[in-house]
């Protein structure tokens, strides 16, 4: 396909302690400008089993695809974005690893002064957010209310997912785009910055949470029409 072309396909893969419901914002706002928008709804147990779920999605596909990713879900479009249907690549506040990297790789060495996201020790091999600070780590953009229920209505994060290593990255071959969330207290934004960097992507920086793919839909959309080349 052509550098040029404009893609309509984009599928959208989901973070650690969230379901794919948080993209319908952005979903109605791409399908109203005629996109065809999937949604990958990973269960978030295992790497492989993700990039699997996702990989099923592009499957589907009658064309070349957008593969976006938020949070843990750009670890699983780095892998699974090798895909013969994904044109190009969006990161939205999410890990961009590199071969042998892992969410755990990526978050050993946090930078100074960087807030530490609230997560509990494991249970049975599963991780959540403390509750009680899941709005302000993880949502502070947001309407209380919603913070509420996604912190009570968080879905395990399996430890498997978070030790899960990248094979061959996606972007050292495949166009990608970056959308920084410059007040993140998940994902450090300086560290969001120097992934997006060693991708080689385009980046633009937006004010929002770590829920940024929620609360600034347009934004995010913004991001997905230039990568689609619209």
């Amino acid at each position: 396909m052509s550098g040029n072309a404009h893609v309509k396909n984009v599928v959208l893969v989901h973070g650690g302690f969230v379901d794919g419901s948080g993209w319908q914002g952005l979903y109605d706002l791409l399908a109203d400008e005629g996109y065809h928008v999937s949604v990958v709804q990973n269960p978030t147990l295992s790497l492989e089993g993700d990039v699997a779920a996702t990989r099923q999605v592009l499957d589907t596909l009658d064309g070349p695809a957008i593969l976006v990713g938020h949070s843990y879900g750009g670890v699983v479009i780095t892998e699974a974005g090798n895909h013969d249907n994904v044109a190009r690549l969006a990161y939205i506040a999410a890990f961009a690893p590199d071969k042998g990297e892992s969410v755990r790789t990526l978050i050993s060495d946090p930078p100074p002064g960087a807030p530490v996201p609230p997560i509990l020790p494991p249970q049975d091999g599963f991780l959540f957010l403390d509750r009680e600070k899941f709005a302000a780590s993880f949502a502070a953009d947001l309407p209380a209310r919603t913070a509420a229920f996604m912190a009570d209505s968080q879905v395990p994060w399996g430890v498997d997912a978070l030790g899960g290593a990248v094979s061959q990255p996606a972007w050292r071959t495949k166009p990608a785009w970056y959308l920084v969330a410059t007040d993140d207290r998940m994902i450090p934004p300086l560290a969001q910055h120097a992934m997006a960097e060693r991708a080689g992507a385009r980046t633009v920086e937006v004010p929002g949470s770590h829920s940024v793919y929620v609360s600034r839909p347009d934004a995010v959309a913004e991001l997905i029409k230039q990568a689609a080349g619209a």
